[in-house]
């Protein structure tokens, strides 16, 4: 009877971890909206950890072990990933996750891109993105987008459990429009207010909130300050009454300290994505913290 019982078990076992969906996302946002949506019914693997710049990192040999095995891949798109991400499906040889299949989700479909260039891009004008600004999940409005995304295409890879996916997503659509009323009025007395910043990161999340980035410590995208721009930059802190200079939480901290230093202003370092920092493990914890930055130091 005994042995009747743990075959049992583990048979329910098997099935329960049989029928799960497989998703591997490659950023830490994106794993937490897969977990939302999915509920009971999928396992989520991250590649990128909340700390790191999903720019560049690297198809490491547990990512390919992670993507081979995967029923979804969720990837952030408009070319954040370009310099790893296909490299990584063609090393993990698996057809589900293949550019154009159902396994391959670009989240970044629908959503409403802001800064794409216009002309000829080249090298000269830095680390342009060809389709626009990809850090689109600090509007939270387009996190509504990307959820209805995920809970539409796991819907079709296990249809048995649509009806729940489609639930949880409803559920957790309700909560963020009422989080997002509550973060606009939180953030009503932010209009206006400047703001200068390491990288264009943050733009999606100042614009929602009408916020003016007056200048970036990056003289041009991807490439490092140098002494004539913290210059240029220390006069616009000087004539415009910056206030704070906030730096992603992966880049080089130095520049904007020492700039603040020489300014009096206030040098943030902030995080960019859920489990940025220890005190930021949900997406709705990481748009809380932010803002609240934006009110204590504006």
């Amino acid at each position: 009877m005994r042995f009747l019982l743990i075959l049992l078990s583990t048979l329910l076992f098997t099935n329960k971890a049989i029928a799960n969906l497989n998703i591997v996302t490659t950023t830490s946002d994106l794993a937490y909206f897969a977990e939302k949506i999915g509920g009971d019914y999928v396992t989520v693997k991250s590649l990128a950890r909340g700390n790191q710049d999903a720019h560049f990192l690297e198809p490491k040999p547990s990512y390919i072990v992670a993507t081979n095995k995967a029923d979804l891949f969720i990837h952030n798109g408009l070319d954040l990933e370009i310099g790893w991400v296909p490299v990584l499906i063609n090393q993990a040889r698996n057809p589900k996750i293949q550019n154009n299949q159902p396994g391959n989700l670009d989240a970044s479909d629908g959503v409403s891109v802001i800064e794409k260039p216009d002309g000829i891009i080249d090298r000269s004008m830095g680390d342009v993105h060809p389709q626009g600004n990809p850090h689109y999940l600090l509007n939270p409005e387009n996190v509504l987008i990307v959820c209805s995304h995920i809970a539409k295409v796991l819907s079709q890879l296990d249809q048995d459990h649509a009806a729940v996916f489609q639930s949880n997503f409803n559920s957790y659509a309700t909560h963020l429009n009422e989080k997002i009323k509550e973060w606009k009025t939180l953030g009503q007395t932010l209009n206006g207010k400047q703001i200068i910043t390491y990288h264009k990161t943050f733009n999606y999340l100042t614009n929602w909130l009408n916020i003016k980035v007056a200048g970036y410590l990056e003289p041009k995208p991807g490439l490092p300050p140098t002494a004539n721009h913290i210059m240029e930059l220390t006069n616009t802190i000087k004539t415009q009454n910056i206030k704070v200079i906030a730096t992603e939480i992966y880049h080089e901290p130095k520049p904007g300290r020492e700039l603040a230093l020489k300014t009096g202003i206030k040098a943030l370092e902030w995080p960019t994505s859920v489990g940025g920092t220890a005190e930021v493990n949900t997406y709705e914890q990481l748009i809380d913290f932010l803002i609240i930055q934006l009110k204590d130091h504006l």
